[in-house]
């Protein structure tokens, strides 16, 4: 579980997140959505301590990150797993490099050990025996599932997704939710996703943040998003499920 209470962050005079509060728990997908420039891409890289923060506190399983000392912070991120919106695989590394490259860097495996892990998540996204292709021979979706692959390597209990449907067609978009919905709830793992997609958001929004002018506006689930009165919130919702339509026309 992460917990946010109170967060508040800057940049110069420009006040991006105002008081947020927030909670993402385990074995859920946890959904931020906003507007672009609404601060919640912002808020993610200040969970995972890559923007420090101006007040407030952010808690991974009950253990303040903002107060832990460099060494401490280090243990942490070795338990995130994170999903870039550009998948961010090396293009010069085959896919098995690829998937190697957290495990060498932060694991104590031997190589045997190594293949055997990079094998099982590859399995698990299925994806098996790709492993000597490159990135440059691969679909936008197998990139994506080459990502997970990578984000689980390290069994993570916590994973970022930035817009993991961004680029895919509506088909392997639902592919990749149920993915990560599946090793969400296999693995009980905190994940977090950053979406403007409203299928996503409808099929796998269990616990829903909307973050609107930096402030946290509306909390529910993919049950209550369309009742809801809020009128930002209903808004934004409407306003992307007719976009979509005219992208379809």
């Amino acid at each position: 579980m992460i917990v946010v209470k109170n967060l508040n962050k800057s940049f110069g005079d420009l006040h991006v997140l105002n008081d947020v509060s927030v909670k993402f728990e385990p074995g859920k997908i946890n959904l931020i959505i906003g507007a672009s420039g609404s601060g919640k891409s912002v808020l993610s890289k200040c969970i995972v301590g890559l923007h420090p923060i101006d007040s407030g506190s952010i808690a991974f399983n009950g253990k303040d990150f903002i107060t832990m000392n460099f060494s401490q912070k280090k243990e942490v991120r070795r338990e995130i797993g994170m999903l870039f919106q550009g998948t961010a695989l090396f293009d010069s590394l085959t896919v098995e490099e690829n998937i190697r490259f957290p495990l060498e860097m932060h694991s104590k495996q031997t190589k045997g050990e190594i293949l055997e892990r990079v094998n099982f998540c590859l399995e698990r996204v299925n994806l098996s025996n790709i492993n000597h292709l490159y990135p440059a021979e691969l679909s936008g979706g197998m990139k994506k599932r080459v990502g997970i692959a990578r984000a689980i390597a390290l069994n993570p209990k916590y994973l970022f997704c930035d817009e993991p449907n961004s680029g895919l067609d509506p088909f392997t978009g639902i592919v990749i939710d149920q993915l990560i919905q599946e090793i969400t709830k296999e693995y009980n793992i905190t994940t977090i996703v950053i979406t403007h997609d409203m299928n996503s958001v409808m099929e796998t929004g269990e616990n829903i943040t909307f973050i609107h002018e930096g402030k946290v506006w509306w909390q529910g689930d993919n049950n209550e998003i369309l009742k809801s009165d809020n009128k930002e919130l209903s808004a934004f919702v409407f306003a992307s499920k007719i976009m979509k339509k005219f992208r379809k026309l």
